[in-house]
């Protein structure tokens, strides 16, 4: 195996208990990742999801996903993703080359984005990549109870502001040795641009998956 995508999906959601569970247009929201992954069998060799739950394993499995067992100490609130995935790298066979991670919690993404990804990291022989969107917010700081601006002077308008990126989670690609070193994103990782609507899907409250559904329908 060269390259394998995980999805890391334990059960435990506080924000929005079942979360993965949900139906996002008739599909539970963590098969909306396994079955993009599976939409490009040429640059990816095999999918595994990494879970604690024993109903999101057998939705993983009636998908087609391989599953990896979470232990409970890896599966808790304040646990980095990192860790999900590098369980996952000791407990396969083969270790692969590149590890791709795509997060149940965004669901949305556009279709050849993957491959473009791929594409910018192979050529540009990336350690680490991973997307980013342009936030076109006035952003500022609140100190002793004063607004700060933090990426604008008052009255400047807001096409004319100095350009900042947020990282979207739409997807992450890395060599498996930097996982194996509790990394994803390195010091030197490529930051894929990507101007989309769905890059602003994030689902972790009611409010977001309310959001997503509206998109979804939308943008089907």
């Amino acid at each position: 195996m060269k390259t394998i995508a995980i999805i890391p999906a334990r059960g435990g959601s506080k924000r929005l208990p079942g979360k993965n569970l949900m139906l996002l247009d008739r599909l539970p929201l963590i098969a909306h990742s396994i079955l993009y992954a599976k939409a490009n069998p040429d640059s990816i060799d095999a999918i595994f999801v990494s879970t604690d739950d024993p109903e999101i394993k057998k939705t993983a499995l009636e998908y087609g996903a391989e599953v990896i067992d979470r232990p409970a100490h890896l599966a808790g609130d304040h646990e980095p993703t990192v860790t999900a995935l590098k369980h996952v790298l000791e407990s396969i066979k083969t270790r692969p080359e590149t590890v791709i991670l795509l997060q149940p919690t965004n669901p949305l993404r556009p279709e050849k984005l993957l491959k473009q990804a791929i594409e910018i990291y192979k050529k540009e022989k990336c350690e680490s990549l991973f997307t980013v969107t342009r936030s076109h917010h006035k952003l500022g700081k609140i100190n002793n109870n004063k607004f700060v601006p933090f990426n604008y002077k008052p009255g400047q308008r807001s096409q004319d502001l100095e350009p900042l990126y947020f990282e979207n989670g739409l997807l992450y690609i890395c060599k498996s040795d930097l996982i194996l070193e509790d990394t994803i994103i390195s010091e030197n990782a490529y930051p894929l641009q990507v101007e989309h609507v769905f890059a602003q899907v994030d689902i972790d409250t009611a409010d977001d998956f309310d959001y997503a559904e509206y998109i979804y329908q939308k943008n089907k």
